[in-house]
């Protein structure tokens, strides 16, 4: 949010008569003093008396007014010679947009120093507001207050959070409040107490405390975490967070990131000396790095490392919602480069592994790709790779691999249609210096790959106008054919270093190869052939509904298997997908996809769902998934319904859930009921969560918890995660509204 300000002529001051009356000026604005100026001292009051150049005594709603402060009473008596001021009865003191109000205050005007007895006070700029024993003025910025309190609650009565403190130190020029021997209460309640205690004055960046978090799991008990937070620099941050987890012991963890004008990245180490649960240390470490060298040339570091396998679940953030886990981390370092058609990688890469998959290191790997376009009507290009893959076990294949793809196509594009023929060339060479225990005795050390491919793609595109239900739309036909064609050739003995069988999907059924990776191409013959609607609103242009439908045919039955004793009726090709997207308004958008299996006459995957979000905090979402056995990486089948949604229970409380039932396995693999609650000065977040951990070939763990995070507007407004995991795991999801007025110098002006 913004207020508006004039310019130009409307925003200069208007006089009213001659040059020695009043001006009318339209806006309030900063006139800053220049340097070696002083400001004028104006008096106002009802009755004025007064010895010239000594003392002046103002009588019924007196005011002294200077740049940017003002003092005003019932009575002030004014004393020219030493430049001080007493103030007395219904005093009120402003500086720099703080105000004090008490009954009697004695000030140095010019220096803008001095007390008041007993005051109320209120700092415009966060709407902090208290009342003290005492508070010394230091100078145009800097207070202190003596046995006093502090809240951001607007209330008449006792505030939901504040806190009470022998001295506070507030500087409005750094925006920094300093509480010393203090206790926080909420709802009357003492929760908090520190001898030191700094806190913002704005919504700016400061060191401090964060919002503490609790937890409680079924594994790990009572966890409790408190952040601090150190704004080290503008461009650099760093935050500790010390951890007590009940059945496991104390922990810390770290995070530091840093942003410089070539450079970015993040550090994060997690450190839990001594698990009560496991008997082990356990760590995780995490940096990510990119630097921008300059003239093309980049360079970057990801590297991940952890103590066993579950230490991300049983140690992850305590305000993170469990969803799933993570079986490897990359530890890789590169350095790219980027110019024109020319891109180049340079990077070495290891996995640490926690499952009975394969997954090969890269030390190194050179990837080189060129591509041109629109050359005489031409488009071109290759990649080039050489890359040596190891890996810890010695009973997989293991060496070096170098592959080169060239391709060459002649796009012919009209307003509406378009044909592409393309010819490709895959070449891969093998070095193994490791054959593997399962290789069959034939298997050579060294060998070639060759394979070449035909493609041609074609489409068209229709339009006509209709209207529907009243409204007028742009309506699409448009079909397209993609033809592909690639000789057999035995690859058998190639090992599986990066390789893959891909999805039958839309984008997929419309490429090349049905693997993914460069030791596998499989031979086709076979054509695919779409047809796709599209409703396009004919005033705005988006669009309101799509319909496509799509089947491969494979003229003959594929031969390369993704392994050498998989059967080839495995890799049948040949299957109908259909799909559709609605958007009715903006309020309700649904998608459905099947894709059907011609050749052995069963439905392979099955998605459906809706989202209706008619307002900003409201939104339903529905979803349902279905994977025949056989058809999934596991060979399991997969048959599962998921609801999520974000509901407004009362003007300040809003719920949050999702559910994830598999239907085949008859239970819960995923649940989350959440509650926020947003007040005017603070909020308070509820999750109450049931998750699976899968971190091994073994049966899935689940556990459940509860999670809460309790943030004091004022102190804190920075979440610690709990709010940005519903908006993961909520599509859709929206904070509650900032109810905050935007406010300046000139907010309640005195």
């Amino acid at each position: 949010m913004a207020l508006a300000q004039l310019s130009g002529a409307a925003a200069q001051a208007a006089a009213l008569g001659d040059h020695w009356t009043l001006r009318f000026d339209p806006q309030l604005q900063e006139h800053p003093l220049q340097s070696g100026d002083r400001s004028a001292t104006a008096a106002l009051a009802q009755s004025m008396t007064g010895t010239v150049d000594t003392d002046l005594s103002l009588h019924g709603k007196a005011e002294l007014r200077r740049y940017a402060s003002s003092v005003k009473g019932d009575y002030i008596q004014y004393f020219e010679d030493t430049d001080t001021a007493d103030s007395y009865g219904h005093v009120s003191l402003t500086e720099s947009g703080s105000t004090f109000f008490g009954p009697y205050a004695h000030m140095l005007v010019e220096a803008e120093q001095g007390y008041i007895s007993t005051p109320r006070y209120r700092f415009v700029m966060n709407g902090g507001w208290g009342s003290a024993a005492r508070a010394d003025l230091i100078d145009n910025e800097r207070a202190v207050i003596h046995s006093g309190t502090y809240s951001t609650c607007q209330c008449s009565g006792q505030p939901a959070w504040y806190l009470r403190a022998s001295q506070f130190e507030m500087d409005s020029g750094t925006d920094t409040g300093v509480a010393h021997n203090s206790v926080l209460f909420f709802q009357g309640l003492p929760i908090f107490a520190s001898p030191w205690l700094s806190f913002p004055l704005s919504d700016d960046r400061r060191s401090g405390l964060l919002p503490p978090t609790f937890s409680f799991g079924s594994t790990g008990g009572f966890d409790l975490a408190t952040p601090i937070y150190f704004n080290l620099a503008p461009n650099y941050d760093l935050t500790l967070s010390p951890r007590t987890i009940s059945r496991r012991g104390e922990m810390m963890s770290t995070d530091y990131r840093y942003l410089g004008s070539d450079y970015s990245g993040e550090f994060s180490a997690l450190l839990l000396p001594h698990d009560a649960l496991t008997k082990t240390d356990r760590y995780s470490l995490s940096l990510k790095h990119d630097w921008n060298i300059g003239s093309g040339f980049s360079a970057y570091v990801n590297y991940n490392r952890v103590s066993d396998s579950s230490v991300t679940t049983d140690l992850n953030s305590e305000n993170q919602l469990l969803l799933g886990s993570t079986t490897l981390y990359d530890q890789e370092a590169g350095l790219r480069y980027a110019n024109g058609p020319w891109s180049v990688l340079l990077r070495e890469q290891h996995w640490q592994a926690y499952s009975n998959d394969s997954v090969y290191n890269r030390e190194p790997q050179l990837n080189v790709q060129y591509a041109r376009y629109n050359v005489g009507g031409f488009d071109f290009g290759a990649e080039a790779d050489a890359s040596r893959f190891t890996m810890s076990s010695s009973d997989v294949a293991q060496g070096t691999r170098f592959v080169f793809n060239p391709y060459l196509s002649l796009p012919i594009v009209r307003p509406s249609w378009y044909i592409t023929p393309k010819v490709q060339w895959h070449f891969a060479a093998y070095d193994l210096s490791s054959l593997g225990s399962d290789a069959a005795a034939e298997q050579p050390h060294n060998f070639q790959v060759n394979v070449p491919t035909v493609s041609l793609d074609s489409g068209m595109t229709f339009e006509r106008a209709i209207t529907l239900f009243g409204h007028a739309y742009i309506q699409t036909l448009e079909p397209r054919l993609y033809y592909v064609y690639t000789p057999y050739n035995n690859q058998s003995f190639a090992p599986l270093f990066d390789t893959a069988e891909s999805d039958f999907g839309l984008a997929e059924i419309f490429t090349a190869n049905s693997f993914v990776g460069n030791d596998r191409v499989a031979d086709a013959n076979r054509l695919t052939a779409a047809i796709t609607t599209r409703f396009i609103d004919a005033a705005t242009g988006s669009e309101a509904g799509r319909f496509v439908l799509a089947q491969q045919y494979n003229f003959t039955t594929p031969r390369v298997t993704l392994d050498a004793d998989e059967s080839t009726t495995d890799v049948s090709r040949t299957g109908v997908i259909a799909g559709a997207s609605l958007n009715i308004g903006s309020a309700f958008k649904a998608e459905q996809a099947i894709e059907y299996n011609e050749a052995s006459a069963y439905l392979s995957h099955a998605s459906t769902g809706f989202s209706w979000a008619p307002a900003p905090g409201e939104v339903v979402n529905m979803a349902y998934r279905y994977t025949r056995a056989g058809a999934s990486e596991d060979n399991e089948p997969l048959s599962q319904f998921i609801v999520s949604g974000q509901w407004p229970l009362t003007r300040r409380l809003s719920s949050v859930a999702r559910v994830n039932y598999d239907m085949h396995l008859h239970r819960l693999i995923a649940g989350l009921v959440g509650f926020q609650y947003d007040a005017d000065c603070w909020s308070l977040g509820v999750a109450f969560e049931k998750y699976t951990n899968e971190t091994s070939s073994t049966v899935p763990s689940s556990g459940s918890r509860v999670l809460m995070q309790l943030q004091l507007k004022g102190l804190s407004k920075i979440d610690n995660g709990l709010l940005n995991q519903f908006r993961e795991n909520v599509p859709g999801y929206t904070p509650m509204p900032d109810s905050t007025a935007p406010i300046s110098r000139f907010s309640d002006y005195e």
